[in-house]
């Protein structure tokens, strides 16, 4: 691809930026992830200035010079953005295949009458391009990746609240399965929740967890042990019938733990380990 035809991009740089934001206009889907068309207009702007400053001989046939850095670090942040705003694959993927629609348009219409030579750039041009839509796409996964874990993080949080429910008395509800990674935000932010408030009681409800077998009951006991060791005690509430028989057929020992069916009837017993009493006052009926 000679200097002259990266002349010819560079000099129609407004038009390649026409038809690619035109390109972009016809994926509604697409288009309607941007809050103004300035926006995408902005944005589009700014990489068709990187790419056409930054293309030359030396890297059109090798992405991996040292003079691309600038590029590529702007197409990978540029996709970490897009998969944090909530873009999907194809709507990245259409990104940047429609602006290489342009371009080869671009150069179809001012590049000359030499067929060869207008063939050989464009498979030059094609090539980088597909390269761009490779880093694209893998930085595209890394990014959602990252999004995913954050949020699978965050509902863990939201999902096992410390509450405290009279001074001294911490109340945790668990939702769900517990496996080895929840088993240990639980651990962490119950300990932590003990920390803070000095509390001497924790309930942990599990009415909420379907099912216990002995992988849920050893992580319950290890919560349990946990929370001795900071000087608190620990109560396990929502023991229905068909947990208490599954925790017999499966022979394990909770006979060191304290259990309660509901979590009325551990906060009676915390009350009572707090020497409290919590008494239904009666007002006397008018005459």
């Amino acid at each position: 691809m000679g200097t002259e035809l990266f002349e010819i991009l560079r000099k129609n740089k407004e038009k390649v930026l026409q038809l690619w934001l035109q390109a972009q206009q016809t994926e509604t889907e697409f288009s309607n992830n941007f809050n103004t068309a300035d926006e995408l207009r902005a944005q589009s702007a700014e990489f068709v200035d990187l790419l056409l400053s930054t293309i030359d001989e030396s890297n059109i046939q090798d992405f991996s010079p040292p003079g691309l850095e600038s590029l590529t670090d702007y197409i990978s942040s540029l996709t970490i953005s897009r998969a944090r705003q909530g873009f999907s694959p194809r709507e990245t993927a259409t990104y940047i295949f429609t602006l290489k629609d342009a371009l080869l348009q671009v150069l179809s219409e001012q590049a000359g009458t030499d067929p060869m030579q207008l063939y050989k750039a464009s498979m030059q041009l094609s090539k980088f391009v597909d390269n761009i839509g490779i880093l694209s796409f893998e930085t595209f996964i890394t990014g959602r990746e990252d999004v995913i874990s954050q949020q699978s993080d965050e509902m863990a949080e939201l999902s096992t609240p410390v509450i405290r429910v009279w001074n001294g008395i911490l109340a945790m509800p668990i939702i769900g399965t517990l496996d080895s990674a929840r088993t240990q935000v639980v651990m962490e932010n119950l300990l932590q929740g003990i920390v803070d408030t000095g509390s001497s009681i924790a309930i942990l409800d599990i009415s909420g967890v379907p099912a216990v077998d002995s992988l849920v009951a050893q992580h319950l006991i290890k919560t349990v042990n946990a929370t001795r060791l900071m000087g608190a005690e620990c109560i396990i509430s929502g023991i229905r019938p068909e947990i208490a028989q599954t925790v017999v057929h499966l022979g394990i020992d909770l006979s060191q733990m304290i259990t309660k069916a509901t979590l009325e009837s551990a906060l009676k017993f915390a009350f009572n380990s707090l020497q409290l009493e919590v008494r239904r006052i009666q007002k006397d009926k008018a005459n």
